[in-house]
């Protein structure tokens, strides 16, 4: 099954079918539903998409190495030349020569060939002295080649075909990347999405806080019970906060923007314009992370890893191919042929054919020479051993050395990305932890601002205080309350970083390749 079809099976498999809620001006998603919004139409997913079957079509054309090939021939030649020789008994001598061959070639693992050909021919002369005119020919050879010092083994003759599958390993790695990266901007952009929603309605509670308490102190000040003052002090308040909802308003466009693009949405029935809803909040459930486990789920998930184990596989054949190379060339032939002949003997006058005189013929025909090649009536073998030693191999090694070094540095890259990913695991769970204590603190800092206020409004109701420390507890409050739906942003983020380090993004929705 090709990636495309297959990664839109699974989630239909495991998610059901996503379609967009859409009601009115507003579209309700859930982060599972922007996940898998995401992944059937963000444009570099589709176009990610295309590399690994490019690479499984490259396999597949680096496996047609061991199809067998059929090569067919045929040629025809006619020449005239004047007599130069009483012999050939002709002013003029005439020539006619056809022929044609079929061979079956194949190309063996280990790194050697078969072939099988069946060839044969006619030739037809008006030149004197022929025993028989016209003639037929046919050979049937099979011939095998086998190196036996360079160029020889499994892994040197099926090099492009493993070369080619570590490639396909290597781009559905580096699609699973893609996806992982993906999953995560949508978390992350649903997430600042949810917070830029929730910080608005706080700043809209400020909002009518300084409202109600503006409309309070204008009417006590009508009854003298206040300084004008004070209402030019929360109408500063209500201006500045009315200023902050602007802000706040600007703040979920731009998050909208951006998960929209991420999801690609279709700009058709306008609903590149509508209003994104969130569906999920932000929770704080505390969970307990093993590092140790932690660790060994990167190792083996992350595909970067992957990616460098498959490339350190490539390049540990190239080693071995140039290694091999630098062996002399050393090729054992064997050839068997069955040869069959036929034609129409001519019958000379007592037998001499130096009389010249044809008094009859006995004719024969082209089946015949194939009928006695195929029976194999004449036995021909050969076998040999060429050895070939190029100077080259014996002053240089550069190849080798290049091979080398190719997977010497890509062995310590392997380990420079082995300690990058450990350094973003352990970041990861530590992010988790800090966060989890952060979200705690703006807990009890929200309830104590909340506590705050309440005691001051009692305060300013029997006139201990003054609407300047009410309109300050009332900002502390919004302070504190933006801070912890920050905070539980940020703890699901972290959660989300720590999915995407150890590299479980998918394995967690049960997303896989084949």
């Amino acid at each position: 099954m090709r990636p495309k079809n297959f990664i839109i099976f699974a989630l239909i498999l495991f998610f059901g079918f996503s379609s967009l809620c859409i009601a009115g001006d507003t579209i309700s998603l859930s982060l599972e539903d922007c996940i898998i919004e995401a992944l059937k139409s963000n444009l570099k997913v589709a176009v990610e998409m295309y590399n690994p079957e490019l690479a499984d079509v490259s396999l597949t054309r680096a496996k047609e190495i061991f199809m067998p090939r059929f090569d067919l021939s045929y040629g025809s030649r006619q020449t005239e030349e004047p007599s130069y020789w009483w012999i050939q008994g002709a002013e003029t001598v005439v020539s006619e020569y056809s022929d044609y061959s079929l061979s079956l070639v194949q190309q063996i693992p280990t790194g050697g060939n078969l072939s099988l050909s069946l060839s044969s021919y006619k030739s037809d002369t008006n030149q004197g002295f022929q025993l028989i005119n016209p003639r037929y020919g046919s050979i049937l050879q099979f011939n095998f080649t086998q190196p036996l010092l360079r160029d020889f083994g499994f892994k040197i003759g099926r090099k492009e075909i493993i070369i080619a599958q570590n490639n396909l390993d290597i781009s559905q790695s580096q699609f699973k990347s893609v996806l992982m990266d993906t999953i995560f901007r949508v978390q992350e952009a649903y997430w600042n999405l949810v917070f830029a929603i929730e910080n608005y309605k706080v700043k809209q509670q400020s909002l009518q806080l300084a409202k109600d308490l503006l409309a309070k102190s204008k009417k006590e000040v009508e009854v003298g019970k206040l300084a004008p003052i004070e209402i030019l002090n929360a109408e500063t308040v209500v201006a500045s906060r009315e200023a902050d909802i602007l802000q706040a308003e600007a703040l979920i466009r731009k998050s909208e923007d951006i998960i929209k693009n991420i999801l690609n949405l279709p700009e058709e029935d306008g609903i590149d314009t509508k209003e994104i809803v969130p569906v999920d909040k932000p929770e704080f459930i505390e969970v307990k992370i093993s590092l140790e486990e932690a660790i060994q789920q990167a190792r083996a998930y992350r595909p970067e890893l992957m990616i460098q184990r498959k490339t350190i596989e490539s390049k540990e054949l190239n080693l071995s191919v140039a290694k091999n190379q630098m062996l002399p060339g050393l090729n054992l032939n064997f050839s068997y042929w069955s040869p069959g002949i036929s034609g129409d003997r001519l019958l000379y006058l007592d037998n001499n054919p130096f009389l010249g005189i044809v008094i009859g013929k006995e004719k024969g025909s082209p089946n015949d020479s194939l009928r006695d090649a195929f029976k194999i009536l004449y036995k021909n073998w050969s076998v040999g051993l060429t050895l070939s030693i190029p100077v080259s191999t014996v002053l240089t090694r550069a190849d080798y050395v290049k091979a080398r070094m190719e997977l010497e540095k890509s062995q310590i890259e392997l380990k420079d990305a082995e300690k990058q990913i450990l350094l973003e695991v352990k970041d990861a769970v530590r992010e988790i932890e800090t966060n989890a204590k952060i979200v705690e603190a703006y807990k009890l800092a929200r309830e104590f601002a909340e506590k705050r206020l309440e005691a001051e409004e009692k305060k300013l109701m029997v006139g201990l205080t003054t609407n300047y420390f009410v309109l300050q507890y009332q900002e502390e409050l919004a302070t504190a309350r933006s801070q912890e739906i920050k905070a539980l942003v940020d703890y699901n983020l972290a959660l989300a970083k720590f999915e995407k380090a150890i590299g479980m993004s998918l394995a967690k929705r049960n997303i896989k390749m084949r």
